[in-house]
């Protein structure tokens, strides 16, 4: 039960500084980012060039990870979502662009980086085996430097003036920009900083799992069942529903391990039933 218990944290952790970058892009623009997934795979990529191949410490690589698609996303929300914005008035519109700029990402990735499977050099060796748990050292450093990012942005967005205006444009943009918050500065703020929380664990998790080209696909869905189960635009909820995703995960794999496939199967089916009870997730709230 005890390491049942540590995977699943581990796994919530790092889920959870996932969604958090989505949600908070939903919350500002009311936008389904398609191509969060693809940004994760960006920032493995970019640790892995700068760490891996380039011999620099994991903690530079991590920052050019961060840095490299807070830049990104904020061109992505200058000179693509907020043209689309203002000129269309059918959310559709962003939703096909979003689409778009996922399958641009997915062939950029595949022509610059191939297909193979990429990893790099362990940043922390050795094994912690105490009080029934097993995990890599390299595991424990990942998701305590998860959760210490997950609280560093709750703290900011709590405390920060930049953090009261993005939660103020999330609440209501028309009063927001009534109260004198510029909406476009911050919206910018917004789509950098959920890009880089997305580059960030990227930059993470390629020390433990690797990174390739075809994987941009399932971790925008996994990121997409987090915000369900906690709720669009909530960063609480986006937090609840990593760890929950993680602990459901690790259950599954450990109950269901001789049945192969069959967990997230058994997740996916648990999703529509909670669904179709809580349509708005834990903390959600009706749209309009």
């Amino acid at each position: 039960m005890e390491q049942v218990i540590a995977n699943g944290l581990y796994l919530g952790a790092q889920y959870a500084l996932i969604a958090l970058g989505l949600t908070l892009i939903f919350a500002l623009m009311n936008v389904l980012n398609f191509a969060h997934g693809q940004m994760y795979v960006l920032g493995g990529f970019i640790t892995y060039t700068v760490y891996g191949q380039l011999g620099l410490p994991f903690v530079v690589a991590l920052l050019a990870s961060g840095v490299t698609l807070a830049v990104i996303g904020a061109l992505m929300e200058k000179f693509l979502f907020r043209t689309v914005i203002r000129r269309s008035h059918r959310e559709e519109s962003t939703m096909l662009l979003a689409a778009a700029t996922a399958f641009f990402f997915d062939a950029v990735i595949l022509l610059i980086f191939g297909e193979k499977q990429r990893g790099v050099p362990k940043i922390v060796k050795g094994v912690f085996n105490d009080a029934g748990i097993i995990m890599p050292y390299d595991r424990l450093v990942v998701g305590a430097l998860a959760i210490i990012f997950i609280a560093a942005f709750v703290l900011y967005m709590q405390y920060s003036r930049v953090g009261r205006a993005m939660r103020a444009l999330a609440q209501d943009r028309v009063a927001a920009q009534l109260m004198g918050v510029k909406v476009d500065r911050y919206s910018m703020i917004g789509f950098a900083m959920g890009a880089m929380l997305a580059g960030v664990v990227g930059g993470l998790l390629v020390t433990i799992t690797g990174v390739n080209s075809g994987i941009g696909g399932p971790i925008s869905i996994k990121a997409f069942m987090m915000v369900m189960i906690g709720g669009a635009g909530v960063v609480g909820g986006a937090i609840a529903g990593g760890f929950i995703l993680g602990m459901m995960e690790s259950v599954g794999l450990t109950v269901l391990r001789e049945y192969g496939d069959v967990t997230y199967l058994v997740i996916f089916a648990a999703l529509m039933v909670f669904l179709s009870v809580r349509p708005n997730g834990l903390m959600g709230k009706p749209w309009g």
